[in-house]
């Protein structure tokens, strides 16, 4: 994977106001993250800082902005247009596999089916099982594990 196609990958994550995206190509990965607060909207011109992450190195930069007559598309996975959001229903601990030595429930790009479970909400010492309430892929993973949700904060976002 090049520098250019790492760069359009941090366009498209600011452009559609993504906290994460990830993408392979043969046995090569990748995952840009960035920050995004709750009330932000995808920036208009403004370059945002993004960190992107590969197996092999983390590096930090900022996604430049579009050069003029470039307009070609990138197909990435999953559809963009319907996307549903699954909030928190309570405040709690996020955790996004059952015990620290397990596989998470879900990453960017699994398929999931109504019923399953997204993750789980530690409040009062009781688990809750977050699932999913249609069929779709997970595109974003708005927390980290560990984190705290809040009520009503998007934990996840998935394509119809």
């Amino acid at each position: 994977m090049n520098l250019e196609r790492v760069k359009e990958l941090a366009d498209i994550l600011c452009a559609k106001g993504l906290s994460a995206i990830e993408v392979g190509e043969g046995e090569n990965r990748i995952r840009i993250e960035r920050e995004v607060s709750a009330t932000s909207a995808p920036p208009q011109t403004a370059a945002a800082p993004v960190r992107a992450q590969t197996s092999q190195a983390v590096v930090a930069s900022t996604a430049p902005e579009v050069p003029d007559g470039i307009h070609e598309e990138i197909s990435l996975p999953g559809d963009f247009s319907n996307l549903i959001e699954v909030k928190s229903p309570l405040v709690g601990v996020y955790y996004a596999a059952p015990s620290p030595d397990s596989e998470t429930y879900v990453s960017i790009g699994s398929k999931v089916k109504k019923g399953d479970v997204l993750c789980i909400i530690e409040a009062m010492k009781l688990m809750n099982e977050i699932t999913a309430e249609q069929d779709g892929e997970i595109v974003d993973i708005c927390i980290k594990n560990g984190d705290i949700a809040e009520f009503g904060q998007v934990l996840f976002k998935i394509s119809l």
